[in-house]
């Protein structure tokens, strides 16, 4: 008994580790930080709990049924063949169930498609395999790519450590920044192949097709930096095109915003000197 234990005991050792190390993981859905990504989770947890206790009604009667009416007990077996009670109220049960989820499902569904009332919007094109993010109503627009620690990290016989990267595989050279409490409208559409848009705290995943347009929306109520990933198989670097969504503060999203059209207006700037540079060169060249 006690060579037991001790290996019982070892075995939970070895298990702390691994628990630590898949401490980011979650067996269910998360509940996030939208309207939507929480009411989508209470639909989750209802159906659930619907199928449960589904679960337990059918399992009890059937070892009651298995129990009760073994053949040592009843050895002449019955001769009725149906009832028509039960018939109905096993059909009128499920029906009633049915109808019970389907109402607040179609109600989020609804409300899910609703772009009404949009405070911002952005085009998000994807590549193979980066994002282009386009602020229609703001003229800043910027493509999102692997952080270059990561892209390092993952090269073959690079010689760093996975392990020593922050965020590996989950972080980007520029951001998708939105401000709090705000109502983001979110255009989906791909340059080549299928990509998938997808932040699971917000709760929300659309495919993006060349050539078409998808649309979704969120508010997210809390700051903060929520990580995600292109959900649709885009070729052989799929695995290394990351979403990256920082929600500021209005206060802050707005000197953002300041910031990026500044740094825009520079560059545009600075396009148009060359331009005009190289347009000077060439008329003294033609002279």
């Amino acid at each position: 008994m006690l060579k037991i234990l001790k290996y019982v005991a070892a075995a939970i050792a070895a298990c702390v580790p691994a628990g630590a190390a898949f401490a980011a993981w979650e067996l269910n859905m998360p509940v996030g930080v939208t309207e939507l990504s929480r009411e989508i989770h209470g639909l989750h947890m209802m159906v659930l709990w619907v199928c449960v206790l589904i679960a337990v009604v059918v399992f009890a009667v059937i070892i009651y049924s298995i129990i009760a009416f073994r053949r040592s007990k009843h050895p002449v077996p019955a001769t009725f063949d149906h009832s028509t009670k039960v018939e109905v109220i096993w059909t009128v049960i499920p029906i009633a169930i049915l109808v019970g989820m389907a109402i607040p499902a179609a109600e989020t569904l609804i409300k899910i498609e609703d772009m009404r009332d949009s405070e911002l919007t952005v085009k998000v094109t994807g590549y193979q395999w980066q994002w282009h993010y386009d602020y229609l109503d703001e003229g800043v627009s910027f493509f999102s790519r692997l952080d270059r620690d990561s892209d390092a990290a993952r090269q073959l016989n690079s010689g760093i450590d996975p392990n020593t990267i922050d965020n590996y595989l989950l972080e980007v050279d520029n951001r998708f920044v939105v401000p709090v409490d705000t109502k983001v409208r979110v255009l989906l559409t791909s340059s080549d192949v299928a990509h998938a848009w997808w932040v699971p705290e917000f709760g929300m995943k659309k495919d993006a097709y060349p050539g078409f347009v998808n649309e979704i929306w969120f508010r997210a109520d809390k700051p903060g930096v929520y990580r995600g990933q292109c959900a649709e198989l885009c070729g052989y670097d799929h695995a290394f095109m990351p979403v990256v969504v920082e929600v500021k503060s209005k206060e802050e999203f707005s000197a953002w915003l300041q910031a990026q059209q500044a740094n825009g207006t520079e560059a545009a700037q600075v396009a148009d000197s060359q331009a005009d540079n190289a347009a000077e060169a060439a008329v003294a060249r033609a002279e």
